[in-house]
């Protein structure tokens, strides 16, 4: 995915396209949540506070500076842009990200556990373990070093009592990242309501690897993927 240098446009497009995908899976219920891409020279463009992701239109989105300074825009700056920041100062491979609050996944954080049973295939070929961050109260400098010691090693994070954090090269996967989490989560949930959760072992978790070391040798995403289907 993304290394082609994507405009100023049609990043707003993208964020308006990729909100209402979010809303609509319930991700992003009444005004929560935030996304953001990386523009490419080095500024932020941000979703604003206070505005339902499914009701945005491309001119409602800010431009900020790595400090999180309002630079363009008429709409205020989201208070949770530190962990944006976080993220993108430690990860320069990484152009976008996404904070939303999918259910299961939100309860699993909320109930203090992380996501690192390795129940399924998918999860080592998708994710591996999804950790979980201390506690810290939104909107503050304590959000962004919560999740500090995990940017680093994962692409996605649950922030205790709050939601999730998901990353990427471009808001696609970013995007792909968080319908993860909430599957893997989901999965997981089902496992123990039935009683009899069935971890891969040592040894499998190993195949399965091997099995996606070929797989990215081999294959790849279009280079090409349609962001605009009727919404």
């Amino acid at each position: 995915m993304g290394n082609t240098p994507t405009s100023e446009s049609d990043l707003r497009g993208q964020l308006v396209r990729f909100g209402k995908w979010l809303s609509r899976l319930g991700y992003m219920p009444g005004t929560a949540g935030n996304l953001s891409a990386r523009l490419e020279d080095g500024r932020l463009l941000v979703t604003p506070t206070g505005m339902s992701k499914f009701l945005l239109k491309p001119s409602d989105m800010v431009i900020v500076d790595l400090q999180g300074k309002l630079l363009v825009g008429t709409r205020k700056v989201t208070s949770e842009v530190g962990m944006h920041l976080a993220i993108y100062e430690m990860r320069h491979d990484i152009s976008a990200v996404i904070h939303s609050h999918p259910p299961i996944a939100t309860g699993f954080a909320c109930a203090g556990k992380a996501l690192d049973e390795v129940l399924c295939q998918e999860g080592v070929m998708t994710l591996g373990a999804v950790p979980l961050a201390k506690y810290a109260t939104t909107g503050t400098g304590e959000v962004a070093a919560s999740l500090g010691p995990f940017i680093r090693g994962h692409e996605a994070i649950l922030m205790a009592n709050h939601g999730v954090v998901t990353y990427g090269t471009d808001l696609l996967e970013a995007f792909l990242r968080m319908e993860t989490v909430e599957h893997l989560a989901h999965i997981e949930l089902v496992a123990h309501q039935l009683g009899s959760p069935r971890p891969l072992s040592v040894n499998q978790i190993e195949q399965v690897r091997m099995a996606k070391a070929r797989y990215l040798q081999n294959t790849s995403l279009p280079a090409t993927l349609n962001l605009n289907p009727t919404l």
